[in-house]
């Protein structure tokens, strides 16, 4: 498993957390940065974890908006936990980091939807990226600005290691 898709299983765990509990992104993030510091075989992990965990909380209110625009019918409120948080970071990988390949983030978020979530939510999921990534216009990234997310974060340019 490579350091991303390692990173992406973090950063989902941390987002599930907070949803589920009610805990503000802060909190969890704060807690996961000394297990960080506990653990230092999880290091590679660790630096692009944050980055999404932090730009899907900052962004929060974009995604949503962009989920519930493809997801036909669908309400934010009505899909699964585990389900909304891999979207939300299927989504931001699609429009705030121009360094990750539109199919590796849909099929990094259809794998984790395969492995963690109902049978229906990897067909659920992979239909609603594709359309978000089908579906860009003018609000879509482009080439030339895709390293900064519109909170103003640099996502950083480690490679892809597939």
């Amino acid at each position: 498993m490579s350091a991303r898709s390692k990173a992406r299983k973090r950063a989902l765990d941390m987002l599930y957390v907070a949803e589920v509990r009610d805990l503000p992104i802060a909190d969890v993030l704060a807690t996961e940065t000394v297990r960080h510091l506990d653990q230092p075989e999880r290091a590679s992990s660790w630096d692009y974890a944050r980055q999404i965990v932090t730009g899907v909380d900052d962004d929060r209110a974009v995604l949503d908006e962009i989920i519930v625009e493809h997801a036909q019918g669908w309400s934010i409120a009505r899909m699964p936990v585990l389900d909304r948080c891999i979207l939300r970071m299927g989504v931001w990988e699609l429009r705030f980091n121009a360094e990750v390949p539109d199919a590796v983030a849909i099929a990094e978020a259809v794998e984790l939807a395969q492995s963690l979530s109902t049978e229906e939510s990897a067909g659920f999921v992979n239909g609603v990226l594709g359309a978000v990534a089908g579906g860009r216009g003018a609000a879509g990234r482009k080439a030339d600005d895709g390293d900064a997310a519109p909170s103003g974060r640099t996502v950083a340019g480690d490679q892809e290691s597939r």
